[in-house]
């Protein structure tokens, strides 16, 4: 599961995770997620989903009920790359729009190093090495708009 990715997937009317309805006049509960910042040769690694291959964002996903963020990092990790993380260290906490499901998102990032060799599995289309100036790349809100501004300013800037 993606970074961005819903219980529900893309196009419904439901609460993230809930399947149901939500209340008239209240705003969704936001879907929240872990990703990781992996950057390697000056680049941000970035996936993009089967669903939605031409749209790409961090690696990560939903916690399950009672799993603490760094254990679903190890977890979605190894699911959609075969990778494991290692050092992981807090970077930010993002708020921003689900560019699937275009409901609010509350994303806990963490910068990481890797060991393996990084290959799409499960629901993952596409893997790339990016700086984000590239013309051909769709970057989901959340890492256009604060994770790359974030790396820009001297964490560890693709």
């Amino acid at each position: 599961m993606t970074a961005e990715e819903s219980a529900t997937g893309p196009g419904t009317a439901s609460e993230p995770g809930t399947g149901r309805e939500p209340e008239p006049g209240t705003a969704p509960e936001p879907l929240t997620v872990v990703a990781a910042v992996i950057v390697g040769a000056g680049r941000l690694m970035v996936v993009s989903k089967k669903a939605a291959p031409d749209v790409f964002c961090l690696p990560g996903g939903k916690p399950d009920p009672g799993e603490s963020l760094t254990d679903t990092l190890v977890r979605e990790l190894d699911e959609e790359l075969g990778v494991v993380p290692q050092e992981p260290r807090f970077l930010a906490e993002v708020a921003s729009v689900a560019a699937l499901e275009g409901v609010p998102l509350r994303m806990t990032v963490f910068e990481t190093r890797i060991s393996g060799t990084p290959r799409p599995a499960a629901e993952l289309a596409a893997l790339r090495w990016v700086t984000g100036d590239e013309e051909d790349l769709t970057l989901a809100p959340a890492v256009r708009d604060h994770v790359l501004p974030l790396l820009r300013l001297g964490t560890a800037a693709p």
